[in-house]
């Protein structure tokens, strides 16, 4: 399979966030609070669903998107643990 095409869309999307991060009055802290709140989340979902019957599991991938994507990174991969 030819992986090229992935290679300007990879580009496109690195500089999208370079821009948008550049613009930003405070783009540490934003990156940092954006962490934090996807952390928060992971953990919340993670003792609600114990009490609920369904749980996200606390690994370093989970904890990796969580903090990568945030809270819509954590609504998916519940999502997917429920379907799945």
């Amino acid at each position: 399979m030819n992986w090229a095409f992935l290679w300007p869309l990879t580009a496109f999307f690195l500089l999208s966030v370079i821009r948008i991060l550049l613009k930003s009055r405070r783009p540490f802290i934003r990156t940092l609070l954006g962490i934090a709140i996807g952390e928060i989340a992971l953990f919340t979902v993670h003792l609600i669903g114990k009490l609920l019957g369904f749980s996200l599991p606390l690994s370093v991938f989970s904890v990796c998107v969580a903090g990568v994507l945030g809270v819509p990174g954590v609504t998916a991969m519940l999502l997917l643990n429920l379907i799945l």
